[in-house]
């Protein structure tokens, strides 16, 4: 299935870089690149455009490349994924490219990967996929379709939370399981393992194309790069960070999958604290989706409102 075009209302500020420069990559996996230090250390992966049409995280792995970044300990993956996507983006139109076949960040479980099915996104997550598994702490930088306050997605283990916490932004995190229409990459294999160590977070850095989200994008990664102890400190004010708000926590309660046809009651954007249990928040047929509890925060309402898709993920505060 396409990604079918939806209306865009919404200024595209930000230039998608020319990443052709990095096709060949140094791995034998085209557009991924691998570094490492001669000191020991983790092996992270910051990881751009899984949705092609989310330029921020190819900003900031562009500039890490100009900048000819090299990590001082362990071991640096900088992955370009659906390069397809990307190439197709086209600012006049800028929903349409999501993705050329199916969405990137739902093919990653193991019963997906290892099936029989083809498709663009597939051929591509395959080609990845030993890559991703040979990093033990991943950041995948990513965008969102309104103009809300950005997140960083920890997944449900408590690692993932103490990743986000190392990082230090944004100011929300979120602790959830994902979405009904298929596995995250970062879910995938041992970053999703409470027995392994390996760790992951997925950081919304906020409207697709607005220019702020760009500079959190290079500014996640820098304080990921940090506190791992591969960059100086310095990296960070050059990227454009400022001191960071305290963290709030949230986890998610429920992720509403559509099954009919879904409409929002009010036009929600994201990250509102809805104070009251039982408020109306729209109909999926004739189901009426309410509020579970008091001060719920809606995470991420959807435009794509099509059956087996999430509409809008309902969380509470616990820390």
């Amino acid at each position: 299935m396409s990604s079918p075009s939806l209306p865009n209302e919404y200024a595209v500020e930000l230039i998608p870089p020319d990443i052709s420069a990095y096709a060949a990559g140094n791995t034998g996996i085209p557009y991924i690149w691998r570094f490492e230090a001669s000191e020991p250390g983790p092996h992270a992966m910051v990881s751009a455009i899984v949705h092609g049409n989310e330029p921020a995280g190819a900003i900031a792995l562009d500039w890490l490349m100009q900048r000819d970044f090299r990590p001082a300990r362990g071991t640096l993956t900088l992955a370009f994924m659906n390069i397809a996507a990307y190439e197709a983006f086209d600012p006049a139109d800028p929903n349409a490219t999501r993705w050329v076949d199916e969405d990137f960040n739902r093919v990653w479980g193991r019963d997906v990967l290892d099936s029989d099915r083809d498709s663009v996104e597939l051929r591509r997550a395959r080609e990845v996929q030993p890559a991703v598994a040979a990093a033990d702490t991943l950041l995948d930088i990513h965008t969102m379709q309104h103009l809300a306050p950005p997140v960083m997605i920890a997944g449900t283990k408590a690692k993932g939370v103490a990743l986000a916490r190392k990082i230090g932004v944004p100011r929300i995190v979120i602790s959830d399981a994902g979405h009904a229409a298929g596995v995250r990459m970062r879910d995938h294999g041992a970053f999703d393992d409470a027995a392994s160590e390996a760790s992951a977070c997925l950081i919304e850095c906020g409207q697709h194309w607005e220019a702020a989200a760009g500079i959190l994008a290079r500014e996640s990664t820098a304080r990921f790069l940090w506190a791992l102890g591969m960059a100086d400190e310095s990296l960070i004010a050059e990227a454009g960070g400022t001191e960071p708000k305290e963290q709030v926590f949230f986890d998610v309660t429920e992720a509403v999958t559509i099954e009919h046809d879904f409409t929002f009651a009010q036009p929600f954007m994201g990250g509102e604290i809805i104070e009251i249990a039982g408020t109306l928040l729209g109909h999926d047929g004739g189901r009426e989706i309410v509020t579970p509890y008091d001060e719920c925060m809606l995470v991420m309402p959807s435009k794509r409102l099509w059956p087996g898709q999430t509409a809008v993920r309902l969380a509470r505060r616990v820390g």
